[in-house]
């Protein structure tokens, strides 16, 4: 019989983080302290998000913790697997990333010290709008809570990202509305 793993995550970290996403107002920073945050209460290698860029057909990274500039920049990410936490709606587990097949990038993942790595979408409602990759040097297993517990909060930032993109098409609109000849306004 196999034993569950150890909790890793408890309520200081997921009430802080969950904190963040609810009162920042600027959605970069708060993706650099979800990440950094969630690096820190897991003890892991680094942590990152990408979003989903539906005309290009990618992901794109928006932030990042404990992961070098070298191995973000190896290149596209795009969604070509069946089995992608993103294409799946649900957490994806990778153990050894030079020996599994889903893998894009192994030689970089070698060369930066990663072993495993574990996919949570980022989703709003029932739409995923992207990603968060939780990345380590040795293979990971996380308790069932603290699986429950990202999930959690990937919605939340999900809802978030989400009512960004939305205030920021309001604010275009109102400003080309705002741009118009008075008259245009008007309606006549």
């Amino acid at each position: 019989m196999q034993q569950e793993p150890q909790r890793r995550f408890y309520l200081p970290e997921f009430r802080a983080i969950s904190r963040a996403i609810s009162t920042y107002e600027d959605l970069n920073l708060l993706i650099d302290h979800f990440v950094e945050g969630i690096t820190r209460a897991f003890k892991v290698k680094g942590a990152s998000i990408m979003l989903y860029d539906e005309l290009e057909g990618q992901l794109f990274r928006v932030g990042s913790f404990g992961i070098s500039e070298g191995y973000l920049r190896k290149g596209p990410v795009f969604l070509q697997d069946q089995e992608d936490a993103f294409v799946k709606g649900e957490p994806v587990f990778v153990q050894d990333l030079e020996q599994d097949s889903r893998v894009q990038y192994p030689e970089a993942a070698r060369s930066e010290n990663i072993h495993a790595m574990l996919s949570f979408p980022i989703k709003c409602r029932e739409h995923v709008v992207g990603i968060l990759r939780i990345y380590h040097s040795e293979a990971i297993q996380l308790h069932s809570d603290d699986v429950d517990s990202v999930c959690a909060l990937a919605l939340h930032l999900g809802l978030v990202i989400e009512d960004n993109g939305l205030r920021n098409f309001v604010q275009l609109v109102a400003g080309a509305i705002d741009s118009l000849p008075p008259r245009m306004r008007k309606g006549e």
